[in-house]
């Protein structure tokens, strides 16, 4: 069934168990200081034990300035901390991990941001000589590889955006022009690495806000960094301070507005709404000659729709960021034939709003007070307590659920709703919460719905379906008279 998932995939004499990919997710989990500390090392070892293909370190700077919590790669004192997490992550599994590396511009809390057009040639070069020392060290740190953050607010994406408003050779008036500091950071670093260490480039596929550019153009971006000799194309969506909303007194956070949304697309949006990026990029790839894989992201929910897109050749590889939050262990559960055990994401964002808040970054469908997604080997699933656990109360326009509490012989993680529209013909996982109720407001009158709730315990092992509930949302048409 899943095929071309679970198969090896070679990049650059780096062969990947698997075809599934943990982007680089921040954590907030480090301190200011940016060395690796033990939450950030259990956080990247517990994915390892899930068996993931690859696993991208979250972003960490290749130079000092201030910043919140983030890991830093910029100097040799942070190189026994980077080993130590490379070392452990290799002895949990046959997970191959690689650091993405980042250089970004000050920000102030006064909405003040510093831009590319504020950047002197000689802070331009000491930028690239900056990603080339990086990626050294993270070779000699015993990683497998190196990506380099191209994309969403970030001074790399910012030379890429169509909105760069340079006037010089780094400046907007041509692709070619806006190329020219990331092609040279990506020559700088092939230098320093040499040509047998993989390098991976992640930019954006789409920039998703006003004047900024598409997927016709990352295609050409993509064609030149193959060119420049990347070994791998792994592309997001947006995430921009250009739209992002201020809010007085605080950083600018650059995921607040529509392209923020298009980055980690919420459960409002369709699965897969950003496919069309990798397929046109990796289209233009193959056409010139290049076998350069392509990493798709954004919001692949399932491992199903993940099997699809490798089948009909839109993407070689799979970036799975919430998804793998929620359960780091699809791999291995999909291994052992209990793909049925997946806990799955409902992409509420969560994790996004703390993000934002620099708060330490958590599932929200984790136990309570958990810092890392839980493991259990347990095989006894939940149980109801009672024959009708489902209870529930039909108002105007929404549907509200209640149910009695599970049991388990470990913890009840949470329970699954499921609901169906066609007369109970079938049934879809709908939504997915940690309490024991929840609420509907996603009907329209005159349509009959039924649900029926499963429990799920650390493990993943599922209850049976509660007692299936069937109602509908009250008819009420207001007319209002016109004068």
């Amino acid at each position: 069934m899943f095929e071309k998932l679970l198969s090896p995939y070679t990049i650059n004499g780096l062969t990947l168990p698997n075809r599934l990919v943990v982007p680089a997710m921040v954590t907030r989990l480090s301190g200011e200081d940016g060395f690796v500390n033990q939450d950030i090392t259990d956080r990247y070892v517990r994915f390892a034990k899930g068996g993931t293909g690859l696993i991208v370190v979250e972003a960490m700077a290749v130079h000092s300035a201030k910043s919140g919590p983030l890991l830093r790669i910029c100097g040799e004192e942070y190189k026994p901390g980077l080993t130590q997490l490379a070392k452990e992550v290799h002895a949990t599994s046959d997970s191959k991990v690689i650091p993405q590396i980042i250089h970004f511009l000050k920000i102030a809390r006064s909405g003040w941001r510093q831009k590319i057009e504020d950047l002197s040639p000689a802070d331009i070069k000491l930028i690239i000589e900056q990603y080339g020392q990086a990626a050294l060290r993270a070779r000699e740190c015993g990683y497998d590889g190196v990506e380099l953050h191209m994309a969403h607010a970030y001074t790399m994406s910012s030379f890429l955006s169509k909105r760069n408003k340079r006037p010089d050779e780094f400046g907007g008036k041509s692709l070619e022009n806006r190329l020219r500091v990331p092609l040279n950071a990506i020559k700088q670093v092939r230098k320093m690495v040499g040509d047998d260490f993989p390098i991976g480039v992640r930019f954006l596929g789409e920039e998703c806000i006003k004047g900024g550019y598409t997927s016709k153009e990352s295609a050409e971006i993509a064609l030149r960094m193959a060119e420049a000799g990347v070994d791998y194309i792994s592309l997001s969506a947006g995430g921009k301070f250009e739209d992002a909303i201020h809010k007085e007194g605080e950083v600018l956070y650059p995921y607040t507005g529509y392209s923020g949304d298009r980055c980690m697309p919420p459960a409002e949006y369709p699965d897969g709404y950003n496919l069309h990026m990798a397929e046109a990029a990796r289209k233009n790839l193959r056409k010139h000659g290049y076998d350069t894989p392509v990493i798709a992201t954004g919001k692949i929910a399932t491992p199903l729709l993940a099997e699809e897109v490798l089948q009909s050749d839109r993407a070689d590889l799979i970036g799975m960021a919430r998804g793998l939050l929620a359960d780091p262990d699809i791999i291995k559960k999909i291994k052992e034939g209990n793909q049925e055990k997946i806990v799955k994401c409902i992409y509420w964002n969560v994790c996004k709003a703390l993000d934002e808040t620099f708060h330490k970054v958590v599932c929200g469908l984790w136990p309570k007070e958990y810092l890392q997604a839980p493991y259990s080997d347990d095989t006894e699933a939940p149980r109801w307590q009672s024959r009708e656990p489902l209870k529930f109360l039909a108002r105007t326009n929404q549907i509200r659920l209640n149910w009695e509490k599970a049991t388990d012989n470990e913890e009840v993680a949470g329970y699954e709703i499921w609901r169906s529209t066609d007369g109970g013909k079938h049934f879809e996982h709908y939504y997915s919460v940690t309490v024991t109720m929840y609420t509907d407001n996603v009907t329209t009158s005159g349509r009959t719905y039924q649900y029926y709730i499963r429990a799920y315990d650390l493990a993943g092992n599922k209850s049976e379906p509660s007692n299936i509930i069937k109602t509908e949302v009250p008819m009420k048409i207001d007319l209002v008279e016109v004068p």
